[in-house]
């Protein structure tokens, strides 16, 4: 396989990237690996800003072009892919809900959930990008409370990023863990894919936390 179609993943343990990560495995890509120790901030040294100035993962860099936020990410390596089936295609009947929810991730989920984080009151109606949480989170809570994906039966791209992110928001209690979240997040997550990338963090953060405090390996 020629050298620039492997994909490069700037990577940061147990960070948004891992999802990134995770959706490499169940695509079956080709892929290198740059990990970052954000624990000693090498996400904002020089040689990672010139890649990213906003000091931020995920990034990917393919056939010598650059792409950097995640949803933006999703969706260009899903449709790299079609042989994988995560993605439907222009013209399909999911195609616009599938687009829906990829981008609702980052254009409503995000935003509520750091003003939660926060403790920040979201912003007027009429300014606030999501509403409020409540409704924003509800929303997709009635989507996969009748059925076991977004997209109906079969699991999307768009399942392997609203899955880790629900499971890393219930984690830290801005999410409730009400059933319709708790199944979906297990249904999701047990998949091999998330199993494997998991360990891989697991092994990378504690590496990194010794590597910060310069503890003997």
């Amino acid at each position: 396989m020629p050298a620039n179609e492997t994909i490069i993943l700037y990577h940061a343990p147990q960070s948004r990237s891992s999802a990134t990560l995770t959706l490499l495995e169940e695509l079956g890509a080709p892929y290198e690996l740059h990990v970052l120790n954000m624990k000693a901030g090498e996400q904002r040294q020089k040689g990672y800003l010139a890649v990213n100035p906003l000091g931020k993962v995920p990034a990917i860099q393919h056939r010598g072009a650059l792409v950097t936020e995640q949803v933006a990410i999703f969706i260009y390596l899903a449709d790299l892919f079609p042989e994988a089936g995560l993605a439907p295609a222009a013209g399909d009947a999911l195609r616009g809900p599938y687009l829906r929810w990829m981008v609702y991730y980052a254009a409503c989920y995000e935003p509520a959930l750091v003003d939660r984080a926060m403790k920040r009151e979201p912003g007027p109606a009429a300014m606030s990008p999501y509403g409020d949480f409540d409704t924003m989170l509800g929303t997709i809570v009635e989507r996969f409370a009748n059925s076991p994906y977004l997209l109906g039966d079969t699991l999307s791209a768009v399942d392997v990023l609203w899955g880790m992110a629900l499971q890393w928001g219930t984690m830290f209690k801005l999410v409730p863990e009400i059933p319709a979240i708790a199944s979906y997040v297990a249904r999701v997550t047990a998949r091999t894919s998330f199993a494997r990338v998991a360990a891989m963090d697991a092994d990378w953060a504690i590496q990194h936390e010794r590597a910060a405090h310069k503890e003997p390996a």
